[in-house]
């Protein structure tokens, strides 16, 4: 063998030229690896270049075979549900309503007549409160071509047309109209409406916010009579908001708006013969201080149903009124110990002899069937699980279709089950979050599906859940989500000091170390019923949840006892206590976080908005240990200025429950906050007012606690417009930024 001796200044050299190689070799592949760029703020809160792409769905026709659809803004077009292919433009704004530049109106809503030869398109939506709004209403008559305003020279809200299709019932300044569409006259069917005083057709501030509800009057099915609610809210106290406009003095704007233990508007019900044009008023017992939250046509012609519930909102009555002489009977009638739950799960079938509610009962929410006489048939849901949504009835093959949290709290799947509550199905596949939309007569649906992990897809299905075609995909934002390297969401629980079994989602950095110490930020919520752990694409936080994540924050949220799909004791729990048993378990959250190995227990903050700042600033008071950090955006700082509504169905009237208000208000331990705190409130803040926030400056002040105030004049709840969602988020990061990150 050959061989060759080197000499010991040889092999050094050797040595060295080796090391150099391996460490420039290391360097390129480093270098080599691809980087994921930064995501910004203003890529998130301007540019909304992380917004999935959404489907405007109108509604099903009456075929169900097809479904009308909003596109371009501009356009109402008609596609088969079939094969999902265009199959008419039954109107486009371009060459017919124009703003002042010429260009063509936006379309914000549209409504087929019955017989669906007429449509009546909005424009000019102009917002009041969160759901309702007044926008100018045009006719177009399809086969005639033609269009005309549905009353000129006036803004209306919630046009409703009659079975027949020949006029359409509106309300305008408190007061009801009918239109003819034949002759385009006007009928007023109420006179006395005036704002701040009556109104009629409509709602009022706190059944709008907490009810959910703002149409106020229904046609009967026949179309002879139309129902309507009338609110007296004269002796409701006003509240006042100013907004900042430049001029010397501030515009003043006042609004009923009745706070816990203050008087609610008297509501009562009224029947109006279209025939006679004589009205009636529905029976619905003395008592004025009661609330009637809804309103329905039964199937048995001229019977109006009546949904009353008492002001504790635990005795939940179902009366039928007779249409002619507005005398009511009792139908159904449902108590708790806790609250009733109000919802639009009530169905009268077309038999005329059975109807369909949801109710708590057993524990659960589920579905039951009913007589017209009050009484139980059967069950179509049960078990140890809460139906999340009921979609209706198909009638003609009695098969009942629904959504629940039967495999998990965290993920939904789409069913159906026969009347009688045999032979339940799934239909729906994918782990994660369905939402469909069925057509008439339950034949097809379109489902949005998505994932913590995966935006949202849309897809047409046959009512037994097979694919018919995907219609968005959302691909484009699949790709930006693997270019900006976005992390998953690590689902998990934990359990308590208390052996309360807690759900959980976790965000690390890309680059996770699992020596390195981490600050987290925690994401709140945790209102009565709801759910921020859920496996559905965030739309509203998840890119700043990622953008965080590259700054090298870890980002959880846990959902506390009191919110949803665990059962009504899970859920209902904090009943007399709101705040409290809350605040306990986001502390246990942040201690079982201080436990694990790469969390720094010296920088856990935590952020929410609205409910969520309620329980963020309880959090740095009673969990000052615990807690680094807060942000507080728009919260609730004591439940006596908030609504009758929401506050009493949880906390009763503040005499009756005073240690549960005081105990867990945020006024009430201000002193004890040690720690960064952002405070932020829209000044025009007509849900959580804005006096909530400065009630809360008043008591650190006194205190002496140091904090941030962010206010944002003129902006309401939602903190939305103009440039303020993005300078608020540059707030919050650069606040988080220095009390947590650089601490």
């Amino acid at each position: 063998m050959f061989t060759t001796k080197l000499s010991s200044n040889m092999k050094a050299k050797l040595i060295m030229f080796y090391l150099l190689f391996t460490f420039l070799l290391v360097v390129v592949s480093f270098t080599a690896l691809p980087v994921s760029p930064n995501i910004t703020l203003s890529q998130i809160w301007r540019e909304r270049y992380f917004a999935p792409e959404t489907i405007r769905l109108g509604r099903s026709l009456a075929d169900g075979l097809r479904y009308s659809i909003i596109e371009n803004q501009t356009d109402i077009n008609i596609y088969a549900y079939e094969t999902g292919a265009l199959q008419q433009q039954v109107f486009s704004t371009r060459g017919r309503l124009a703003d002042e530049n010429g260009n063509p109106r936006r379309i914000d809503s549209h409504v087929f007549s019955p017989d669906e030869k007429k449509v009546l398109v909005g424009v000019g939506r102009e917002a009041i409160y969160r759901r309702s709004y007044i926008a100018e209403y045009y006719v177009y008559d399809i086969a005639g071509n033609q269009l005309w305003p549905l009353s000129a020279g006036t803004r209306q809200t919630l046009p409703v047309f009659s079975p027949g299709g020949n006029q359409v019932a509106f309300v305008r300044d408190n007061n009801l109209f009918i239109a003819n569409l034949a002759d385009t006259t006007e009928i007023q069917v109420t006179t006395d409406g005036k704002r701040n005083h009556i109104i009629n057709g409509t709602t009022d501030w706190v059944y709008e916010e907490e009810f959910a509800i703002t149409l106020g009057h229904y046609w009967s099915p026949d179309g002879k009579y139309l129902a309507f609610f009338r609110f007296d809210e004269t002796h409701v106290r006003e509240f006042t908001m100013f907004f900042y406009e430049g001029s010397p003095y501030p515009r003043e704007h006042r609004f009923k708006y009745p706070k816990a233990g203050e008087q609610n508007a008297f509501v009562t019900i009224h029947i109006y013969n279209v025939e006679t044009g004589k009205t009636v008023q529905a029976d619905t017992g003395p008592e004025k201080d009661q609330y009637i939250p809804r309103i329905q046509w039964s199937n048995v012609p001229g019977m109006l149903s009546i949904t009353r519930l008492n002001r504790l909102q635990n005795h939940k009555e179902l009366l039928l009124a007779d249409a002619s002489s507005g005398r009511t009977t009792l139908l159904y009638s449902e108590t708790n110990r806790y609250f009733v739950e109000i919802n639009d799960d009530l169905v009268f079938l077309e038999d005329g002899k059975h109807f369909i509610l949801s109710s708590e009962k057993n524990g659960y929410r589920h579905l039951y069937l009913y007589d017209m006489r009050g009484r139980l048939v059967n069950a179509i849901t049960s078990g140890a699980w809460d139906v999340q949504r009921f979609f209706g009835v198909d009638e003609k093959r009695r098969l009942v279709y629904f959504a629940s949290h039967e495999e998990s709290p965290l993920t939904n799947h789409v069913y159906r089950v026969r009347l009688n509550g045999r032979g339940k199905t799934r239909l729906s596949s994918g782990q994660g979050f369905h939402t469909p939309t069925f057509s008439a007569g339950f034949e097809f649906y379109i489902n949005q599906f998505s994932t913590a992990d995966t935006p949202p897809v849309f897809s047409i299905h046959k009512a037994d859940g097979s694919l018919i075609k995907i219609i968005e995909d959302n691909e484009t934002l699949v790709q930006k989500v693997r270019d900006y390297g976005f992390v998953n969401r690590e689902f998990f629980n934990f359990t308590t000091s208390e052996g309360v079994k807690l759900n959980a989602w976790m965000m690390k950095p890309a680059d996770f170390d699992p020596q390195k110490k981490y600050p987290v930020l925690m994401y709140v919520y945790g209102g009565p019923d709801s759910q921020t752990v859920i496996d559905r694409w965030d739309t509203s936080n998840g890119p700043w949840f990622q953008m965080l994540t590259q700054m090298g924050f870890v980002v959880v949220s846990v959902d506390n006892r009191g919110t949803g799909a665990r059962g009504e004791e899970f859920r209902k729990m904090t009943y007399l206590q709101l705040g409290k048993y809350e605040t306990i378990d986001q502390i246990e959250a942040a201690k079982h976080l201080a436990t694990l190995p790469f969390i720094d227990s010296g920088r856990i903050g935590i952020y929410g908005w609205s409910y969520g700042g309620f329980i963020s600033t309880l959090c740095l008071a009673l969990g000052a240990d615990f807690f680094a950090a807060a942000v507080a955006v728009a919260p609730v700082t004591h439940w006596k200025f908030y609504d009758t509504i929401y506050t009493e169905r949880f906390m009763r009237l503040p005499d009756e429950n005073p240690e549960g208000y005081e105990f867990n208000a945020p006024l009430t331990h201000a002193a004890k906050i040690r720690g960064a705190y952002l405070l932020v409130h829209g000044s025009a803040d007509d849900n959580v007012h804005y006096q909530n926030t400065m009630e809360m400056v008043s008591q650190l002040v006194a205190a002496n606690v140091p904090f941030e105030l962010a206010i944002y004049p003129n902006h309401n709840h939602s903190i939305a417009r103009g440039n303020a969602r993005m300078h608020l988020f540059e707030h919050i990061t650069r606040f988080l930024q220095n009390s947590l990150l650089e601490k």
